[in-house]
């Protein structure tokens, strides 16, 4: 398929996105969540995206990480100022709070689509550019998160493990929500920037590693049809990465938490207070202010 993007990217960094019908411009701001990541970021991989999609924008989170990282994603920043913003916590918040961090600091722009990617790109960077095809395409899709299905001709292997902890998740996705969720975990979800989105974003996460699950219950319990506001993307490929910080014991506290998420949708359990104490969150590199505790 060829690009009709033109050679040099206009000073707005909008580009059309190839194959689509009309060539409307889309924006887009990816969060990624990094926590002692310096060793497994690959700059290469995320500077050749950025040079070949202007009109995508990275923004790192550094969950407090006590290694290299921050220095890592600033070498990034430096080589394209433009598309990257580099924000800090000050001190180690979960995954869960870096993202929700991350994804209400991209949504207050009024950017168009908003999302977060792993940063050990087990899902290429490419399949953004395929998930803005179809929020585009179809207006009433407000989520599209990717689904690691074993299909013919589709480049995704998982250990007999990972599947077995991906159907646990999505047998209690599919009660909590309400859908016939087939995959949650997967790293790779791309929203549509709406105010629904900021309120769900407003509080934090209370089911700490399946925090997914709990963002797409709130999106759902706001929408009178939910379920055509979802997209299931099958994904072409998906490379499993060793290094993942998921312990058991997180997965065990992960998973009673959400047995009570269940139990608040379901049986009108209270729902349990958000938490107060945040870290400070700071813009390391990026033309935008510091932004305090109240993200």
């Amino acid at each position: 398929m060829t690009s009709d993007a033109p050679q040099s990217a206009p000073a707005t960094n909008i580009v059309s996105l190839p194959g689509m019908a009309g060539d409307v411009p889309v924006q887009a701001a990816i969060v990624v969540p990094c926590y002692n990541e310096a060793k497994r970021i690959d700059l290469l991989a995320f500077s050749v995206f950025l040079h070949q999609t202007p009109n995508v924008r990275l923004v790192f989170v550094n969950d407090g990480s006590a290694d290299a990282t921050l220095s890592v994603l600033s070498t990034l920043y430096a080589l394209h100022p433009d598309q990257v913003e580099v924000l800090s916590l000050s001190r180690n918040s979960g995954k869960a709070e870096a993202v929700r961090r991350g994804l209400a600091y991209a949504a207050a722009s009024g950017i168009e689509f908003i999302g977060y990617w792993d940063a050990d790109l087990a899902t290429p960077l490419w399949t953004i550019s395929d998930f803005l095809r179809v929020g585009q395409r179809y207006a009433e899709i407000e989520v599209i998160y990717g689904a690691r299905l074993q299909l013919l001709g589709h480049r995704v292997a998982r250990t007999l493990a990972r599947r077995m902890i991906s159907r646990i998740c999505a047998r209690l996705a599919r009660i909590a929500v309400g859908l016939p969720i087939g995959d949650t975990q997967c790293g790779a979800k791309l929203l549509r920037n709406s105010p629904r989105l900021r309120q769900a974003l407003s509080q934090p996460f209370s089911a700490g590693w399946l925090f997914d699950v709990e963002l797409f219950t709130r999106l759902s319990r706001t929408r009178a049809s939910e379920g055509s506001a979802f997209y299931e993307y099958p994904l072409p490929e998906w490379t499993e990465v060793p290094g993942s910080k998921v312990t058991g014991r997180a997965i065990r506290r992960a998973g009673f938490a959400m047995l009570r998420l269940i139990a608040e949708q379901r049986l009108g359990l209270p729902a349990r207070a958000a938490g107060t104490d945040l870290a400070q969150i700071s813009v390391v590199c990026g033309p935008a202010p510091a932004v305090g505790k109240a993200a």
